[in-house]
């Protein structure tokens, strides 16, 4: 489809099409021409043929940084594991609803209503306290029970497969004596020191070493990527804001915040008339802005004598604590500013705010203008995505993309389908992109992919080479430290195995042995754990008996002598918690084997 727009975009059939495509976007927007061709480009996944789309992804990584539990930082790296959890999700999900798992209208009702999140202080179901709580969250009503409906769906098929594997009690003791015991060995490391050898890496060898491990140097297909990035951050970079536009977007930003205020009250009614009370009133606000004190004045001035012997303080209050025409003025006004006097209630205040309970203008200065610049830039910013997809639509190169949109051109290494990128092409959806049949077979440019809120990228392939086996010259410096490594290793094994036999027959045999007492399997030590590992598995050594074994480690071989084996302390609380262990990995077991199993027969498209 997209090719014969391309190719034939003179012709009578295409001039239609476009039209239908301004008319929809028109009337209906850019969302529209996903039904008219069907590829949707901020769909980044598919499981089964159903839609992962980028916004879910967006949506749960925001929700984990409002959460706290991720720093802002690891934002971008957070994307691709949360478009995992949502593969899986939508793998589980389904199995759930083909095996008949229901959840119904009047079960998820029970459940909302009996959260304690959403109750209000006397402990009942608050539905306003449900509706902000969700938005907080970022769901709306209609979302959050959709999610809770396939979250207990999977809570129950979970619970289910936990409950159909158990341990008898007699495991479940075997396993408590295992856990408890302890062992006491020896340990020495071999290596290459340690032994007298000439590694003579042959022709032969090589050849034979290449051969019997192809796989490692196969390369698979590859692409060197061209791409641009328009950034809304870096637009907003270096923009210059005003101090009054910073101070009012401050105000603006704490005008809820609470706040100390002090007051100067002048009442009217029985003893004095409204006209003289703001005579009074005024002639208290010029003394105020002759340079007398606020204290001075509300002792001199106000009717509120308890307060005015305090300065005129009332405390720190909140938005609604004195009525709406107060809070205009109290939450209008900055740090130390005093209001006009305010009628309110039969008096007239003037007001001074004496602190603001929040971050202070400096503290803020910052980040708000971050924040009005990023602002400043939306419509800019909105502009060039437009020249963006209008530019990369029909463009043969990137390169005049880039020059018309004002961009730098961006170009990667050689990157194969399932590399881990680095940067922006780590991104959900940008590797795929680059291995559409649009992009790596038919040579356009992609389509724009929004990465988040901030950020479009537009990519197309500049060079492809496919999959092919690397020549053993090409690879030959690679091959000979493989092969050097493994005659080195193999001449250690053969020096540990030596040195078993010579222990075994009560030689005396001249080591340096390292000593381990009363290891147990989780305690910490500075012992190798592929050693501690290992001795675990040894068998029981008879009374004043050692036994022996090698143990291969990632470089060079250790000797180890397993000297005894005690039981070890019982610890009913440590037990216990073994038990409760065991039980969740067996049951967290379960489950991963049902999650592969369903991930190898799916249909998983990202």
């Amino acid at each position: 489809m997209l090719q014969s727009i391309r190719d034939g975009s003179r012709s009578w059939g295409a001039k239609i099409i476009i039209g239908v495509m301004v008319a929809a976007m028109a009337l209906f927007g850019i969302e529209s021409l996903f039904g008219l061709f069907g590829d949707d480009p901020n769909e980044v996944a598919s499981v089964n043929g159903q839609p992962i789309m980028r916004q879910q992804v967006e949506l749960e990584v925001q929700r984990a940084l409002r959460s706290g539990q991720v720093p802002p930082e690891q934002e971008r790296a957070l994307r691709s594991d949360m478009l995992d959890q949502l593969i899986t999700q939508q793998l589980l999900s389904q199995y759930a609803e083909d095996g008949g798992f229901s959840v119904s209208d009047e079960q998820l009702d029970q459940m909302i209503v009996s959260l304690p999140e959403f109750h209000d202080q006397d402990g009942r179901f608050s539905a306003e306290v449900f509706r902000n709580r969700l938005a907080g969250a970022g769901y709306t009503p209609l979302s959050f029970r959709e999610e809770l409906r396939v979250d207990i769906q999977r809570q129950h098929l979970q619970q289910g497969l936990a409950f159909s594997d158990f341990t008898l009690p007699n495991e479940q003791e075997r396993l408590a004596e295992l856990q408890r015991q302890q062992r006491s060995f020896r340990y020495v490391i071999l290596d290459g020191n340690d032994v007298e050898s000439d590694i003579d890496v042959s022709e032969d060898d090589l050849q034979t070493y290449y051969d019997a491990h192809r796989e490692r140097y196969e390369r698979p297909e590859q692409v060197r990527l061209e791409y641009v990035l328009l950034d809304r951050q870096a637009m907003a970079e270096g923009r210059d804001v005003d101090e009054q536009t910073l101070r009012e977007a401050w105000r603006e930003q704490n005008r809820a915040a609470d706040r100390r205020v002090s007051h100067i009250m002048v009442t009217f009614g029985d003893e004095r008339s409204r006209e003289e009370a703001q005579e009074v009133a005024d002639t208290a606000r010029e003394a105020l802005d002759s340079g007398e004190s606020f204290e001075e004045t509300a002792l001199r001035y106000s009717d509120d004598t308890a307060s005015a012997e305090e300065g005129g303080d009332l405390g720190v209050i909140s938005r609604g604590f004195f009525g709406d025409t107060f809070d205009e003025a109290a939450f209008g006004l900055e740090e130390g500013e005093i209001s006009q006097p305010v009628e309110l209630d039969g008096a007239f205040h003037i007001i001074q705010v004496t602190d603001i309970q929040g971050p202070t203008f400096e503290e803020q200065r910052d980040q708000l203008a971050r924040e009005v610049a990023l602002r400043d830039v939306d419509d800019e910013f909105n502009q060039q995505v437009q020249l963006l997809i209008d530019e990369s639509f029909a463009a043969d190169d990137l390169q005049s993309v880039a020059d018309q949109v004002g961009l730098t051109l961006n170009e990667s290494d050689w990157l194969a389908r399932n590399d881990e990128a680095e940067g922006v092409l780590s991104e959900p959806g940008v590797m795929s992109a680059a291995f559409s049949n649009d992009v790596l077979e038919e040579g356009y440019n992609s389509e724009v992919i929004e990465l988040d809120q901030d950020r479009r990228l537009v990519l197309r392939v500049a060079e492809q080479r496919d999959a092919t086996l690397l020549p053993l010259d090409e690879v030959r410096e690679q091959v000979e430290i493989s092969v050097a490594a493994e005659q080195q290793q193999q001449v250690l094994r053969e020096e540990a195995q030596a040195l078993i036999k010579e222990l075994q027959a009560d030689e005396t045999v001249d080591l340096n042995w390292l000593e381990a007492n009363d290891i147990s399997r989780q305690a910490d030590s500075t012992v190798p754990q592929l050693i501690v590992q290992e001795a675990f598995r040894m068998s029981r050594p008879e009374e004043g008996e050692s036994v022996y074994r090698a143990v291969e480690l990632p470089q060079g071989v250790a000797l180890v002598a397993l000297d005894s084996v005690s039981d070890g302390e019982v610890n009913e609380e440590m037990e216990t918690f073994v038990s409760q262990m065991a039980e969740q990995l067996r049951a967290q077991s379960v489950l991963q084997g049902l999650i592969d199993d369903l991930r190898s027969d799916a249909d998983i498209e990202r």
